[in-house]
């Protein structure tokens, strides 16, 4: 006697009201996605705290030994992962140990910074291989020009390697990312409302996946995945630059609001009234901690500090400077850095807060103590209490590096190429 399977003739067997043929589909999708989150699972252990055996992935996924052997097999074949050594085991044969294939794809991150913009690519251990670092044309880019920047780098950086190994490029921008289709920026600070990189890429023939969020969540991202932010389920990555933002983690997850907005933090009010902002509005925390607002109120106090080349080397100044209007300048920026903290302290109740931005690194090395003791006297005791205030691991590369991690999640999500 021959029986058609299920997938050959579903209606002959059960009838023609479509009953079964559902549930047969449903079943299909439901063994699809558990073998999809298997893999993703696998390879997402094997990214973060590889190299493992397969004895090590099923002990620490609660996966059937026979599953993780199934499914490692599976993305050997594919080339996602290799074989990286052997271990000795107690009493047993030696277990192979596995690790991601370096190898298998290249990955590119871009920082839209308000001074420049910054292409790197990246392997998937996250080593960079190759970085360009251009200054923009002026304080108020024009987003056409700088995706003609962005174009120029990525393919700098990407000479000679083959397309088909690009799994995606990562940008991380200034402003509002509207998580559209194609997303779009808000940088009411640069004059860019509604802006797809996206589209101007694509119409400069950049064919790769792409992945566009704003700079402070991607550095959250970065920080969070391998910096001071990581083991903590609830943190806070706080970037000072020329703008002020914030990426609030909240149960491992990026906090994002109804449009994507959220994390906005230096246009929250610090001093009602007070200065004026760049955004419009006044009393900004960004108008005071912000690099823009900081030599503002440094060369008030000391009309004859000379002017550099950028601001970078300006703040660098400042900090070295050690005189009476410096010293003024630095106490007033920690007090203000600290308030603003104690206020995502309050509000966010977080295990960790991680201060980065390029700012935010000269000022933390300088007067971390001073900005800790401000966010105490500004915090409610008990939520203060628990949380540690760090300075960001990865360095002023970390929005570039953040921006590459954005495609390495949707192929640890998919554990396929994008």
């Amino acid at each position: 006697m021959t029986t058609s399977s299920p997938e050959e003739s579903p209606t002959k067997e059960h009838g023609e009201d479509g009953t079964a043929v559902v549930r047969i589909e449903a079943e299909r999708a439901t063994t699809r996605d558990m073998r999809r989150r298997n893999r993703s699972t696998l390879l997402s252990e094997l990214f973060f705290r590889g190299p493992l055996s397969r004895h090590d992935l099923s002990r620490i996924t609660g996966l059937s030994a026979a599953t993780a052997s199934s499914v490692t097999a599976e993305l050997l074949h594919e080339g996602i992962i290799i074989e990286a050594g052997q271990i000795e085991s107690d009493g047993g044969r030696p277990r192979v140990l596995l690790r991601v294939n370096p190898d298998f794809g290249r990955l590119v991150g871009a920082d839209v910074g308000e001074t420049g913009v910054k292409v790197e690519l990246f392997d998937l251990a996250m080593s960079r291989l190759a970085t360009v670092d251009e200054p923009l044309p002026s304080s108020r880019p024009d987003p056409s020009a700088v995706a003609g920047q962005l174009e120029a780098g990525i393919r700098e950086v990407l000479a000679g390697v083959d397309p088909a190994a690009v799994l995606g490029i990562g940008i991380g921008v200034p402003g509002t990312v509207e998580q559209s289709d194609p997303p779009r920026v808000y940088a009411p600070t640069l004059g860019w409302r509604g802006v797809s990189f996206h589209d101007l890429l694509r119409e400069r023939g950049i064919t790769a996946p792409l992945f566009v969020e704003n700079g402070a969540k991607t550095q959250g991202q970065a920080e969070m995945w391998f910096g001071a932010g990581r083991g903590a389920g609830n943190a806070v990555i706080v970037l000072v630059g020329s703008g002020v933002g914030a990426a609030v983690i909240t149960n491992g997850t990026v906090y994002r609001g109804a449009s994507s907005s959220a994390g906005e933090w230096g246009h929250t009010t610090v001093v009602y009234g007070g200065r004026q902002c760049r955004c419009g509005a006044r009393g900004c925390l960004e108008a005071y901690v912000g690099s823009d607002g900081i030599l503002s109120r440094y060369r008030t106090l000391d009309p004859g500090v000379p002017t550099t080349d950028g601001e970078i080397a300006d703040i660098a100044a400042l900090v070295a400077a050690g005189t009476p209007a410096a010293e003024e300048t630095l106490a007033e920026t920690a007090g203000m850095l600290g308030a603003g903290i104690g206020n995502l302290v309050n509000l966010f109740n977080p295990e960790r807060v991680v201060l980065g931005g390029w700012a935010g690194l000269a000022l933390g090395a300088r007067v971390l103590p001073q900005i800790r003791e401000a966010a105490r006297e500004q915090a409610l005791e008990h939520p203060f209490g628990q949380v540690s205030i760090e300075l960001c691991e990865l360095g002023p590369d970390a929005v570039a590096f953040g921006a590459a991690t954005l495609p390495m999640a949707e192929l640890l999500r998919r554990a396929s190429r994008p």
